[in-house]
């Protein structure tokens, strides 16, 4: 039998029918499903109309009366001032911390590795001292300076002690510093074994050149290990310091900046709240708001002033005043171990050339002069300094003493920099001096002349040299201790007021709009 489409059997019309799903009434296009059988809502319109009527009643709530508004603004002003005030808080501590850190750790630590470094080279340089002015076994010995010099290294060694115990606190915490402190402390131990061996020696009778073997190997260990070490504390220490500077001043910027930003919009809030009840009420001013606004700007300014107060105070402790210190104190160590340097070139004639070349490259680090030798330096020293004198922006030298001479901050500064490096042009000419006896023949001359304390010779100029250094130290010293002091005072002596006015600006919205509210009950 053939089927053809369109006349399907009954039995077949059944089995299709069956397999249809049911269909539900049509809905013109445009128009909404009605409900749901037993007259139930659709899911979609129940949360529509959940949506809407929330809204609706949110607006009632928050902003469709006046009642609303009122307390939306003044919430809105609570709300930014206690931010603000947290914000306040939040700075003042970190300032604090910022100045218990530079004032109490970063700078000590920093001065005591350079300390240490100039112990050690003192140290040395005094060793070096004894053994040249004591003669042979105290015979033939000069009193005044072998005294000096026994004094001296005492002193040295004492500081070096302290300084170690010092750094070995300072490093707990940071594996690499501990270790080189414990490298040190082991070192000088060894270093100190080698110089009381020498010192021993040289208390006999021909007991020079065993004395002169055992000093060799002490200030080969001082040279070659403590001081590089010693160096080492100084540059990672200091970077320490730099690190927290950068970061705290970053921080302080951002604070800065956050401030403002939090206090122009409270400002902007507390104006539309004023020009809205002048509007709403007829009213110019309300006093309550109006007084608020006013604290909150006294805020922002106190705020705003302890912030950049804080970054000023800061930048001056650690660029215009830390920065010197610590140049200045690399060319005091610098200057001791160049002093030294002449000691061991009288002392030791087989390492003469090797102690002159030494002395050249120090006074290169302090005031350095491009291709110079020790007989060109003094003319070419003269030379640069007298074009310096006429133009002080005309330095042709580098070195430490170009560093400080950069960094000119302070009241009296310059003067004493200048006088630091006319006391060290004296000094260079004195070595000439000796070398120029000792190769005429005259050793005991050069000698005396170089360890002797009387007014005019070596050690007299030393001393003066010094003495004009400590004095440009002292001054920037006094500045970086001045400058925490401020920094102190400025967050102990704001951060009250500006926490207080917030608090009074929010005191004052509530009470201003009080009698607001009360006109709707």
């Amino acid at each position: 039998m053939t089927i053809t489409a369109g006349n399907a059997s009954p039995a077949e019309a059944t089995v299709r029918a069956a397999a249809q799903p049911p269909r539900g009434p049509v809905v013109p296009i445009g128009t909404s499903p009605g409900p749901l059988p037993g007259g139930k809502p659709r899911p979609g319109r129940r949360l529509r109309h959940e949506t809407v009527a929330a809204r609706a009643a949110l607006r009632r709530r928050y902003w469709a009366t006046v009642p609303a508004r009122l307390r939306l603004l003044r919430a809105a002003t609570v709300s930014l001032a206690t931010a603000l005030a947290v914000l306040f808080l939040t700075a003042g501590l970190a300032a604090t911390g910022t100045w218990d850190a530079v004032g109490g750790r970063d700078a000590p630590r920093t001065t005591s590795a350079a300390d240490l470094d100039l112990a050690l080279n003192d140290m040395d340089a005094q060793a070096a001292n004894i053994l040249l002015s004591n003669g042979d076994g105290g015979k033939g010995r000069l009193t005044t300076p072998y005294d000096k010099a026994v004094g001296f290294y005492g002193d040295a060694r004492r500081e070096i002690g302290h300084d170690l115990r010092t750094l070995a606190v300072a490093a707990q915490g940071d594996r690499g510093d501990e270790k080189t402190v414990e490298s040190l402390t082991d070192g000088f131990a060894e270093y100190q074994e080698l110089i009381g061996r020498a010192l021993e020696n040289d208390g006999r009778g021909g007991g020079k050149s065993s004395a002169l073997a055992d000093y060799r190997r002490a200030t080969d260990l001082l040279q070659n290990q403590l001081l590089p070490e010693a160096r080492k504390l100084v540059s990672s220490n200091n970077d320490a310091f730099n690190a927290e500077y950068n970061s705290a001043h970053s921080t302080l910027s951002a604070q800065l900046a956050a401030v403002i930003a939090l206090g122009l919009l409270l400002l902007a809030v507390l104006g539309v709240l004023q020009w809205y009840m002048a509007r709403r009420f007829h009213r110019i001013l309300n006093p309550g708001v109006l007084a608020a606004t006013v604290c909150t700007l006294l805020a922002v300014i106190l705020g705003a002033q302890m912030l950049s107060a804080s970054a000023e105070h800061l930048r001056g402790a650690r660029r215009d005043a830390f920065d010197s210190v610590v140049a200045l104190s690399r060319a005091r160590a610098i200057a001791y171990d160049a002093n030294a340097d002449e000691s061991r070139y009288l002392l030791d004639p087989e390492r003469r050339d090797r102690y002159a070349d030494s002395f050249l490259a120090k006074s290169q680090e302090l005031y350095g002069l491009k291709g110079v030798t020790l007989a060109s330096y003094d003319s070419r020293l003269a030379t640069t300094w007298q074009a310096y004198e006429s133009d002080r922006h005309d330095l042709r030298f580098t070195g430490e003493f170009r560093r400080e001479l950069d960094n000119i901050t302070f009241a009296g500064e310059r003067a004493a920099a200048e006088k630091t490096v006319e006391t060290y042009a004296v000094y260079q000419r004195d070595d000439r001096k000796i070398r120029t006896l000792l190769a005429a023949g005259k050793e005991r001359e050069a000698v005396e002349f170089c360890m002797g304390w009387e007014a005019g010779t070596s050690n007299a100029h030393f001393g003066a040299w010094m003495a004009a250094l400590d004095k440009v130290t002292d001054i920037n010293r006094a500045h970086f201790t001045s400058s925490v002091r401020e920094g102190r005072s400025a967050v102990s002596g704001l951060l009250p007021w500006a926490c207080g006015l917030l608090l009074a600006a929010g005191a004052l919205t509530w009470l201003g709009l009080r009698p607001r509210f009360a006109e709707f009950r």
